[in-house]
């Protein structure tokens, strides 16, 4: 099966000789024998290839056109765009990470191998004044943003539900810098929110480059996310299923290698360049025993209800905010001031938590000290992000979660030593349970666990706990804390499952603009004639203004009914047809089918508005789900990857 020269756009010669080879050889070519059909060229009849003489110059002239060829010749030359986006991403995470460290160092006085969250104490002056004056700086530069630059962010599951996988660079370098900001003065935030926007975005801006398929596109936003969050916790299994569960949306065979190759080499460039310190050198049971895991299982469900009060509890604090009338800009400096009124108590409410948690995780505390630091990092979380602070929820889970685990134990062991349960244990799996409340991706959280201690046994506590975790989200909340915000602007995402296609779909898409209609007036014997029976099934009718009036059928016009018995001297009016329902141009599929089941009719005009309500096509309830089936049935086997 051949394929068009524009499938091929700015290939030139290129795109027309791999036209040409698919057409005779197959579309799956090996990269030795596309290379050498690659130096033929189609004859003028288009029949067989013959030689044509190129020099060093036009090798370099065409190389980008014959890049983008190969890209879409074959899926392993995607996986090899794959790897660079791959690399791109490990870059930028190495470099983030340095920064918020180099920021940290300066502005806390910290050494440079040393943790802030782990800091036993820190400073009054840095404790109130770098929190503070850094949110009054985010807070000024999003003024001038909004005022000189207002661009909506768009992240990688809302680029691939709604948009194909198309991100903004510019805008993305924006959270880049606004997340590293709020990192990196103290804010409760982590930077993995900045990492997965970068990797997405170079990504999406690779694609678009090349000019690969809508799917592939987000295919490949999904690889560079997966990229990041494997350079950011030394785990690519883990990255690789963060990409299926959360950005792409489903997990095929075919996406497979782009995204594992693209994991792979992150991780490799984030361990030559950088010595990684999220693995976890603990002392675990060798097996979990049987009646450990009922109290496991409880944790789960307690992990999912403390995850849906810390959702819960951003959107307060923003509602909180909203309503106090204090200006936007104004609000980051305050939150800052909060926060760092918070960190005098203790620091590890600073930034992500990542100091805090390989202190926490195998050190003594006592149950009152435990509940103290989950409120302190809750309510520091809560009131960064509610009050401006750009970053992310996924690190500070983990922390959260491992507090809350070892809290779970301590209480448990207080109660009763048949279940009790080693406190390393309740926090790892608390650590994986609320992570997936608040982030979603119960194997995604399986696989760090694994990749992170070497667990098998562990693993399969951990994977257990996650899946009440999510199926009590699911049931009792609904959303992961990326799709809550969504809905919170009034988007319908609960997931990265590409529905931008329903939007793209529109009713102007599908009408049929080639239609006669008839003035309201119209007699009815002059509309027997001039609409006999089989000319046409129905009839738009317009009033004296060009407005639309209904529709009339052309059977029931020559067929009496009680409507028009016997009025050959009648109008159309008399047969009328829905003349006040309407459907507009930019309505969606879904919404149409909808109207269309509501009024019951099978065909329903077109108007260019509700106001002026003039036709400007016909829409039938037949045609529009026909092409709702086939694009579903599109959609389902690129989910399948057949």
């Amino acid at each position: 099966m051949g394929l068009r020269i524009a499938d091929f756009p700015g290939a030139g010669l290129i795109g027309r000789q791999i036209a040409w080879s698919r057409r005779n050889v197959g579309r799956h070519l090996s990269p030795r024998r596309l290379w050498r059909l690659l130096r033929r060229r189609p004859a003028d009849d288009g029949d067989a290839p013959v030689r044509l003489r190129r020099g060093i110059g036009f090798w370099i002239s065409h190389a980008p056109a014959t890049m983008r060829a190969l890209v879409r010749a074959d899926e392993m030359w995607l996986s090899v765009l794959a790897a660079f986006v791959g690399a791109a991403a490990g870059f930028c995470v190495i470099g983030m990470s340095a920064i918020t460290q180099w920021m940290h160092q300066v502005l806390f006085n910290i050494g440079p191998h040393d943790r802030l969250s782990s800091q036993v104490e820190v400073g009054l002056g840095a404790a109130l004044l770098v929190p503070t004056l850094g949110g009054l700086v985010l807070g000024l530069s999003g003024l001038a943003l909004a005022r000189w630059w207002p661009q909506r962010t768009i992240d990688a599951i809302e680029a691939n539900a709604l948009h194909g996988g198309r991100m903004s660079m510019n805008a993305s370098l924006v959270v880049v810098a606004q997340t590293m900001l709020s990192n990196g003065v103290g804010a409760s935030v982590g930077l993995e929110a900045g990492y997965t926007q970068i990797g997405a975005a170079l990504a999406s801006r690779a694609g678009r480059s090349f000019r690969v398929r809508r799917n592939d596109l987000r295919l490949l936003v999904g690889c560079g996310a997966a990229a990041a969050i494997a350079a950011a916790f030394n785990a690519p299994l883990a990255g690789a299923f963060y990409a299926f569960e959360l950005v792409i949306g489903t997990y095929t065979l075919a996406a497979l290698a782009p995204v594992i190759i693209a994991s792979i080499v992150a991780v490799s460039i984030s361990r030559a360049l950088m010595p990684h310190e999220f693995v976890f050198d603990l002392r675990l049971p060798l097996v979990i025993e049987p009646v450990n895991y009922a109290p496991i299982l409880v944790l789960g469900v307690v992990c999912a209800l403390a995850g849906i009060v810390i959702m819960r509890g951003v959107t307060v604090t923003e509602e909180v905010f909203r309503k106090s009338g204090v200006p936007v800009w104004l609000r980051p400096a305050i939150g800052g001031l909060a926060v760092g009124m918070l960190a005098l108590v203790t620091p590890q409410v600073l930034s992500a938590g990542h100091g805090a948690l390989q202190v926490d995780i195998d050190a003594p505390f006592t149950l009152g000290a435990l509940l103290m630091l989950i409120v302190l990092k809750s309510l520091a979380s809560a009131i960064s992000l509610g009050s401006g602070f750009r970053g992310g929820l996924f690190f500070a889970s983990l922390f959260l979660g491992a507090l809350v685990g070892k809290a779970f134990a301590a209480a448990l062991a207080s109660v009763t030593a048949v279940y009790a349960m080693p406190s390393v244990v309740a926090a790892l799996v608390g650590m994986s349970a609320l992570a997936v409340a608040i982030v979603g991706g119960p194997l995604t959280m399986a696989f760090l666990a694994l990749e992170t201690t070497g667990s098998l046994p562990l693993t399969v506590a951990v994977l257990a706990a996650s899946v009440v975790s999510s199926l009590t989200v699911r049931r009792t909340f609904g959303y992961s804390f990326a799709t809550w915000r969504f809905h919170l602007r009034g988007e319908a995402i609960r997931s990265a499952v590409d529905i931008g296609w329903m939007r793209n779909l529109t009713v102007g898409r599908m009408m049929r603009r080639e239609l006669r209609t008839v003035r309201s007036d119209t007699q009815l014997a002059s509309f027997r004639r001039d609409f006999p029976l089989g000319l046409t099934d129905r009839v738009v009718v317009v009033d004296d203004s060009g407005k639309y009036a209904g529709i009339v059928l052309v059977a029931e016009a020559h067929t009496p009914t009680k409507r028009a018995a016997d009025k050959s001297t009648g109008t159309v009016v008399d047969l009328l047809h829905n003349p006040d329902d309407m459907l507009s141009p930019q309505m969606t599929i879904k919404e149409a089918v909808a109207l269309f089941e509501t009024v019951e009719a099978d065909a329903l005009a077109v108007v260019d508005g509700f106001e002026s309500r003039r036709v400007i096509g016909l829409l039938t309830e037949q045609y529009a789900l026909r092409r709702y089936s086939e694009e579903l049935e599109r959609r389902r086997r690129e989910l399948s990857g057949e």
